[in-house]
């Protein structure tokens, strides 16, 4: 396929993770930055040899851009992706879609408006110990999956939320750990397990006294096939990071994958470094194979760097999408499901009550 004209919305940290996608890819010729602050944007353009701009429809007439990245703090997610689905380009949204359901309703509605594609950011999804999950419930290996969990433990400092100015306000990060650190093993239990009927929780800031938002939030689930789930997620423990997604099928086999480990990371500052795997695997005649996988998840991740890898390979599958006139991997849709599951745990927290899905937007 021709390359696309590409550009990224947002100059911060993450930005640097999409600009090296888009300037290294065969499906991208990466051509402009934006960002609301101009010496910013020049700062950061100069590095990727690119020019800069301060307006998104500017940028997007003037430097001809077809797909745009929009990398800008959560609740700033929709101005950005409305203007270049008005514009005319494609778009694809770091996690999550947005902090609210009224601006992924605005962003999907512009999308459909003028017939661009928009995707999400969950390059988790992109990890072979998740995917094997997901095709081995495609493939019928759990028989029905009845039961499915999704748990963080891990711990943010004070210095952690200082680091930015937007960290830990409502306003500006539009939550806690449901908005930011949770949305990947969410969209993972939605991805293996489906469309939600129901949800009750709690959310609570335990130990983090200089935030506003929460640390720590528990939900049970009911989907609509069925199945249950349980959700417990926290930056309020301290064994660095441990994160987990499995699920449970009727035929009483069980898959899970350990999606991070070790020391807590920041996007564009740190790096991961502990390699996903699948953690527990009891499908009958399969069973002896967690070893082999082990090794080869190891192996691919002293291979690459796996903060620039994974999201590579979704920044590459977003523009094949377009290309290809298919749907991405991880859509806008998809992305506003796991907005509307944190949503329904700070809904069922605020009224004391259970949340029946589909949500409206408030």
């Amino acid at each position: 396929m021709r390359k696309l004209r590409t550009a990224l919305v947002g100059c911060g940290k993450v930005g640097h993770l999409h600009a090296g996608a888009l300037r290294s890819l065969p499906e991208s010729e990466f051509v402009a930055v934006c960002a609301r602050s101009a010496e910013k944007g020049r700062v950061f353009a100069e590095k990727y040899g690119v020019p800069a701009f301060t307006d998104v429809a500017e940028m997007v007439a003037h430097a001809g851009v077809e797909a745009v990245c929009i990398c800008t703090p959560h609740p700033e997610h929709a101005a950005p992706t409305i203007a270049a689905a008005q514009a005319g380009a494609h778009v694809l949204v770091e996690k999550p879609l947005a902090s609210s359901l009224k601006d992924c309703d605005a962003m999907l509605a512009a999308a459909r408006q003028h017939r661009v594609v928009i995707g999400t950011v969950c390059q988790r999804r992109f990890y072979p110990p998740c995917q094997r999950i997901h095709q081995a419930i495609q493939a019928g290996k759990l028989g029905r999956p009845i039961l499915g969990s999704a748990t963080i433990f891990g711990w943010r400092d004070e210095a952690y939320y200082r680091s930015d100015p937007w960290r830990g306000s409502w306003q500006l990060e539009g939550g806690g750990v449901l908005v930011n650190q949770s949305p990947h093993q969410l969209d993972l239990l939605l991805w293996y397990l489906g469309e939600i009927e129901e949800v009750f929780g709690y959310w609570a800031n335990l130990n983090h006294p200089y935030i506003e938002v929460e640390d720590t939030a528990v939900a049970v689930v009911r989907f609509k096939n069925g199945a249950l789930g349980n959700i417990m997620v926290s930056n309020s423990q301290n064994p660095a990071i441990n994160a987990r997604v499995a699920v449970h099928g009727v035929n009483g086999a069980s898959v899970g994958v350990q999606t991070d480990g070790g020391a807590m990371f920041i996007a564009g500052m740190s790096n991961i470094v502990e390699p996903p795997f699948n953690d527990i695997w009891t499908i009958p005649g399969e069973e002896h194979r967690l070893p082999e996988w082990k090794a080869e998840d190891a192996h691919l991740f002293a291979e690459v760097n796996p903060m620039e890898h994974f999201h590579r390979l979704q920044v590459q599958d977003f523009l094949q999408a377009v290309g290809q006139g298919r749907a991405p991997s991880v859509t806008g849709e998809d992305g506003r499901r796991t907005v509307e599951l944190f949503t329904a745990i700070y809904r069922a927290t605020r009224d004391q009550r259970p949340m029946r899905f589909p949500l409206a937007a408030d």
